[in-house]
Protein backbone atom coordinates (compact mmCIF):
# COMPACT_ATOMS: atom_id res chain seq x y z
CA UNK A 1 0.00 0.00 0.00
CA UNK A 2 2.56 2.10 0.99
CA UNK A 3 4.07 1.69 -2.43
CA UNK A 4 1.34 2.57 -4.19
CA UNK A 5 1.18 5.76 -2.40
CA UNK A 6 4.87 6.64 -3.01
CA UNK A 7 4.08 5.98 -6.57
CA UNK A 8 1.58 8.47 -7.01
CA UNK A 9 3.59 11.25 -4.65
CA UNK A 10 6.69 11.09 -6.81
CA UNK A 11 5.15 11.74 -10.32
CA UNK A 12 3.20 14.90 -8.72
CA UNK A 13 5.92 16.10 -6.91
CA UNK A 14 8.28 16.00 -10.59
CA UNK A 15 5.45 17.78 -12.14
CA UNK A 16 5.54 19.91 -9.71
CA UNK A 17 9.00 21.18 -9.69
CA UNK A 18 9.53 20.91 -13.66
CA UNK A 19 6.48 23.64 -13.51
CA UNK A 20 8.39 25.62 -10.87
CA UNK A 21 11.23 25.84 -13.51
CA UNK A 22 9.13 26.53 -16.38
CA UNK A 23 7.31 29.36 -14.45
CA UNK A 24 11.33 30.87 -13.69
CA UNK A 25 11.62 33.77 -16.30
CA UNK A 26 14.29 36.17 -16.16
CA UNK A 27 12.34 39.62 -17.11
CA UNK A 28 14.87 41.44 -19.56
CA UNK A 29 13.84 44.12 -21.93
CA UNK A 30 12.41 43.05 -25.39
CA UNK A 31 14.71 43.88 -28.25
CA UNK A 32 11.63 45.22 -29.89
CA UNK A 33 9.01 46.39 -28.19
CA UNK A 34 5.42 45.87 -28.83
CA UNK A 35 3.34 49.24 -28.95
CA UNK A 36 -0.29 50.48 -29.86
CA UNK A 37 -1.11 53.73 -31.04
CA UNK A 38 -5.14 54.42 -31.86
CA UNK A 39 -6.24 57.55 -33.26
CA UNK A 40 -10.36 58.84 -33.77
CA UNK A 41 -9.76 59.94 -37.76
CA UNK A 42 -13.16 61.63 -38.26
CA UNK A 43 -15.63 59.30 -36.90
CA UNK A 44 -13.14 56.00 -37.49
CA UNK A 45 -11.54 54.65 -34.69
CA UNK A 46 -7.56 53.98 -36.05
CA UNK A 47 -5.44 51.36 -34.35
CA UNK A 48 -2.19 50.41 -35.25
CA UNK A 49 -0.14 47.38 -33.44
CA UNK A 50 3.18 46.35 -34.45
CA UNK A 51 6.76 46.02 -32.60
CA UNK A 52 9.81 48.39 -33.25
CA UNK A 53 12.91 47.55 -34.19
CA UNK A 54 15.95 49.99 -33.30
CA UNK A 55 19.20 50.05 -35.86
CA UNK A 56 21.68 49.21 -33.18
CA UNK A 57 24.87 50.57 -35.59
CA UNK A 58 22.76 48.72 -38.44
CA UNK A 59 22.18 49.96 -42.06
CA UNK A 60 18.59 49.32 -42.45
CA UNK A 61 16.84 49.93 -45.94
CA UNK A 62 18.88 48.38 -48.76
CA UNK A 63 20.62 46.03 -45.93
CA UNK A 64 18.46 44.56 -43.27
CA UNK A 65 15.49 45.37 -45.12
CA UNK A 66 16.14 44.24 -48.10
CA UNK A 67 14.71 46.35 -51.25
CA UNK A 68 12.58 44.35 -52.92
CA UNK A 69 11.08 42.52 -50.55
CA UNK A 70 7.70 42.00 -48.49
CA UNK A 71 8.87 43.25 -45.50
CA UNK A 72 6.20 43.08 -42.14
CA UNK A 73 6.77 46.67 -41.41
CA UNK A 74 8.31 46.28 -37.68
CA UNK A 75 9.67 43.13 -36.15
CA UNK A 76 8.13 40.29 -34.61
CA UNK A 77 4.40 39.47 -35.76
CA UNK A 78 2.74 41.05 -38.46
CA UNK A 79 1.91 44.58 -37.98
CA UNK A 80 -1.61 45.06 -37.83
CA UNK A 81 -4.21 48.03 -38.99
CA UNK A 82 -7.72 47.88 -37.30
CA UNK A 83 -10.26 50.25 -38.39
CA UNK A 84 -13.90 50.85 -36.79
CA UNK A 85 -15.56 51.67 -40.03
CA UNK A 86 -15.26 51.24 -43.79
CA UNK A 87 -12.00 53.92 -44.79
CA UNK A 88 -10.55 54.64 -48.02
CA UNK A 89 -6.75 54.49 -48.34
CA UNK A 90 -4.91 56.19 -50.81
CA UNK A 91 -8.12 56.08 -52.87
CA UNK A 92 -8.81 52.66 -52.61
CA UNK A 93 -11.76 51.21 -50.22
CA UNK A 94 -11.40 49.42 -47.05
CA UNK A 95 -13.81 47.67 -45.58
CA UNK A 96 -13.83 47.80 -41.65
CA UNK A 97 -11.66 45.30 -39.60
CA UNK A 98 -8.53 44.17 -39.01
CA UNK A 99 -5.60 43.38 -41.45
CA UNK A 100 -2.12 42.78 -41.69
CA UNK A 101 0.44 45.61 -42.94
CA UNK A 102 2.86 44.81 -45.63
CA UNK A 103 5.07 46.61 -47.79
CA UNK A 104 8.11 45.99 -50.33
CA UNK A 105 10.65 49.11 -49.74
CA UNK A 106 12.56 50.53 -52.53
CA UNK A 107 14.68 53.43 -52.89
CA UNK A 108 12.24 55.50 -54.79
CA UNK A 109 8.61 54.06 -54.62
CA UNK A 110 7.43 51.72 -51.81
CA UNK A 111 4.90 49.25 -52.38
CA UNK A 112 2.25 49.22 -49.25
CA UNK A 113 -0.02 45.63 -49.02
CA UNK A 114 -3.13 44.94 -46.57
CA UNK A 115 -3.56 41.46 -46.14
CA UNK A 116 -6.50 39.64 -44.94
CA UNK A 117 -4.09 37.34 -42.96
CA UNK A 118 -3.16 38.45 -39.39
CA UNK A 119 -1.81 35.33 -38.31
CA UNK A 120 1.69 35.44 -39.60
CA UNK A 121 4.84 35.75 -37.82
CA UNK A 122 6.48 38.38 -39.64
CA UNK A 123 6.13 37.90 -43.89
CA UNK A 124 6.95 34.05 -43.22
CA UNK A 125 4.23 32.25 -44.85
CA UNK A 126 2.78 35.68 -46.98
CA UNK A 127 0.45 34.35 -49.68
CA UNK A 128 -0.25 37.48 -52.56
CA UNK A 129 -3.80 35.21 -52.56
CA UNK A 130 -4.63 37.18 -49.32
CA UNK A 131 -4.21 40.39 -50.42
CA UNK A 132 -7.05 43.19 -50.13
CA UNK A 133 -5.26 45.94 -51.96
CA UNK A 134 -1.67 47.25 -52.63
CA UNK A 135 -0.82 50.53 -53.37
CA UNK A 136 2.42 53.00 -54.02
CA UNK A 137 4.03 55.67 -52.75
CA UNK A 138 7.23 57.71 -52.71
CA UNK A 139 9.39 57.55 -49.64
CA UNK A 140 10.84 60.90 -48.37
CA UNK A 141 14.04 61.73 -45.62
CA UNK A 142 13.70 62.96 -42.40
CA UNK A 143 15.23 65.82 -41.02
CA UNK A 144 16.64 63.51 -37.81
CA UNK A 145 17.71 59.96 -37.98
CA UNK A 146 15.24 57.66 -35.88
CA UNK A 147 16.83 55.15 -33.91
CA UNK A 148 14.10 53.42 -33.49
CA UNK A 149 11.28 52.77 -35.80
CA UNK A 150 8.35 55.07 -34.88
CA UNK A 151 4.66 54.84 -36.61
CA UNK A 152 2.69 58.04 -36.04
CA UNK A 153 -0.08 59.76 -37.49
CA UNK A 154 0.47 63.21 -39.42
CA UNK A 155 -1.58 65.61 -41.78
CA UNK A 156 -4.98 65.23 -39.32
CA UNK A 157 -8.36 66.83 -40.75
CA UNK A 158 -11.93 66.55 -39.86
CA UNK A 159 -12.33 63.85 -42.08
CA UNK A 160 -8.81 62.07 -42.71
CA UNK A 161 -5.13 61.51 -41.86
CA UNK A 162 -1.96 60.19 -42.89
CA UNK A 163 -0.18 57.08 -41.72
CA UNK A 164 3.62 57.68 -41.42
CA UNK A 165 6.48 55.14 -41.09
CA UNK A 166 9.88 56.90 -40.16
CA UNK A 167 13.08 54.56 -39.15
CA UNK A 168 16.93 55.64 -40.31
CA UNK A 169 16.49 58.63 -42.03
CA UNK A 170 13.69 57.35 -44.11
CA UNK A 171 10.04 58.87 -43.93
CA UNK A 172 6.98 57.41 -45.90
CA UNK A 173 3.45 57.77 -45.13
CA UNK A 174 -0.26 56.90 -47.02
CA UNK A 175 -3.40 58.98 -46.64
CA UNK A 176 -6.65 57.49 -44.82
CA UNK A 177 -9.95 59.14 -45.45
CA UNK A 178 -12.87 58.36 -44.05
CA UNK A 179 -16.86 59.28 -44.49
CA UNK A 180 -18.18 61.63 -42.25
CA UNK A 181 -20.41 64.25 -44.26
CA UNK A 182 -23.18 62.17 -45.11
CA UNK A 183 -23.23 60.23 -41.58
CA UNK A 184 -22.85 63.63 -39.55
CA UNK A 185 -26.37 65.06 -41.96
CA UNK A 186 -27.80 61.92 -41.53
CA UNK A 187 -27.79 62.43 -38.05
CA UNK A 188 -28.80 66.50 -38.24
CA UNK A 189 -31.35 64.96 -40.38
CA UNK A 190 -33.33 62.54 -38.47
CA UNK A 191 -31.99 64.84 -34.91
CA UNK A 192 -33.18 68.29 -35.83
CA UNK A 193 -34.75 68.34 -39.51
CA UNK A 194 -36.92 65.93 -38.96
CA UNK A 195 -38.26 66.79 -35.36
CA UNK A 196 -38.03 69.69 -32.99
CA UNK A 197 -35.75 69.40 -30.42
CA UNK A 198 -35.86 70.33 -27.12
CA UNK A 199 -32.28 70.18 -26.55
CA UNK A 200 -30.58 73.63 -27.97
CA UNK A 201 -27.57 71.72 -27.66
CA UNK A 202 -28.72 69.60 -30.96
CA UNK A 203 -29.54 73.38 -32.54
CA UNK A 204 -26.17 74.61 -31.88
CA UNK A 205 -24.38 71.36 -33.13
CA UNK A 206 -26.28 71.25 -36.61
CA UNK A 207 -25.60 75.31 -36.70
CA UNK A 208 -21.63 74.68 -35.58
CA UNK A 209 -21.45 71.80 -38.84
CA UNK A 210 -23.12 74.08 -41.31
CA UNK A 211 -21.07 77.24 -40.27
CA UNK A 212 -17.68 75.48 -40.50
CA UNK A 213 -18.75 73.43 -43.56
CA UNK A 214 -20.13 76.25 -45.73
CA UNK A 215 -23.65 74.78 -45.84
CA UNK A 216 -27.30 76.78 -45.74
CA UNK A 217 -26.09 79.27 -43.89
CA UNK A 218 -30.28 80.88 -43.53
CA UNK A 219 -31.03 77.30 -42.56
CA UNK A 220 -27.62 77.83 -39.63
CA UNK A 221 -28.87 81.02 -38.37
CA UNK A 222 -32.37 79.75 -37.91
CA UNK A 223 -31.00 76.67 -35.74
CA UNK A 224 -28.29 78.77 -34.01
CA UNK A 225 -31.23 81.85 -33.35
CA UNK A 226 -33.51 78.94 -31.80
CA UNK A 227 -30.18 77.56 -29.87
CA UNK A 228 -29.64 81.07 -28.01
CA UNK A 229 -32.96 82.17 -27.95
CA UNK A 230 -33.76 78.95 -25.47
CA UNK A 231 -30.53 78.87 -23.26
CA UNK A 232 -28.14 82.05 -24.54
CA UNK A 233 -24.15 80.44 -23.84
CA UNK A 234 -20.91 82.65 -24.30
CA UNK A 235 -19.76 80.12 -26.83
CA UNK A 236 -23.70 79.59 -28.42
CA UNK A 237 -23.66 83.36 -28.89
CA UNK A 238 -20.07 83.63 -30.77
CA UNK A 239 -21.22 81.19 -33.01
CA UNK A 240 -24.47 83.22 -33.87
CA UNK A 241 -21.79 86.79 -34.33
CA UNK A 242 -20.03 84.27 -36.56
CA UNK A 243 -22.75 83.16 -39.10
CA UNK A 244 -24.71 86.44 -38.88
CA UNK A 245 -21.52 88.15 -40.59
CA UNK A 246 -21.63 85.42 -42.85
CA UNK A 247 -24.77 86.51 -43.58
CA UNK A 248 -23.44 90.42 -44.34
CA UNK A 249 -25.44 91.08 -40.84
CA UNK A 250 -22.88 93.20 -39.78
CA UNK A 251 -24.61 95.00 -37.00
CA UNK A 252 -25.75 92.22 -35.85
CA UNK A 253 -22.77 89.95 -35.56
CA UNK A 254 -21.16 93.02 -33.42
CA UNK A 255 -23.71 92.99 -31.16
CA UNK A 256 -23.92 89.39 -30.60
CA UNK A 257 -19.91 89.41 -30.51
CA UNK A 258 -20.50 91.94 -28.03
CA UNK A 259 -22.77 89.86 -25.93
CA UNK A 260 -20.83 87.04 -26.06
CA UNK A 261 -18.06 88.98 -24.65
CA UNK A 262 -19.63 89.84 -21.72
CA UNK A 263 -21.00 86.72 -20.75
CA UNK A 264 -17.20 85.26 -20.98
CA UNK A 265 -16.08 87.76 -19.46
CA UNK A 266 -18.61 86.91 -16.74
CA UNK A 267 -17.80 82.94 -16.74
CA UNK A 268 -13.75 84.50 -16.34
CA UNK A 269 -13.41 82.66 -19.91
CA UNK A 270 -10.25 85.15 -21.40
CA UNK A 271 -10.06 82.69 -24.47
CA UNK A 272 -13.49 83.72 -25.04
CA UNK A 273 -12.92 87.17 -24.83
CA UNK A 274 -10.59 86.77 -27.23
CA UNK A 275 -11.94 85.30 -29.70
CA UNK A 276 -14.92 87.80 -29.80
CA UNK A 277 -12.59 90.85 -29.28
CA UNK A 278 -10.72 90.17 -32.71
CA UNK A 279 -14.27 89.14 -34.38
CA UNK A 280 -15.29 92.93 -33.53
CA UNK A 281 -12.43 94.17 -34.80
CA UNK A 282 -12.59 92.32 -38.22
CA UNK A 283 -16.15 93.49 -38.67
CA UNK A 284 -15.62 97.04 -40.90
Amino acid sequence: MMKNKAKIIIPFVLLFVVSMVEAQQIQMPQASPAAQISQKVGLTDVSVEYSRPSMKGRKIFGELVPFGQVWRTGANAATLLTFSTPVIIEGNELPAGTYALYSIPDKNLWTFIISSNTKLWGAVGYDQADDVMRFMVKPGKTGQRYETMEINFVDMTDTGASLAIKWENTRVKFRIETEVDEIVMGQIKELVIDQEPQNPGLYYQAANYYFTNNKDMDLAYDWITKSVDDDPKYWTMHLKAKIELALGKKKEAKESAQKSMDMAREAKNPDYVGLNERLIRSIR
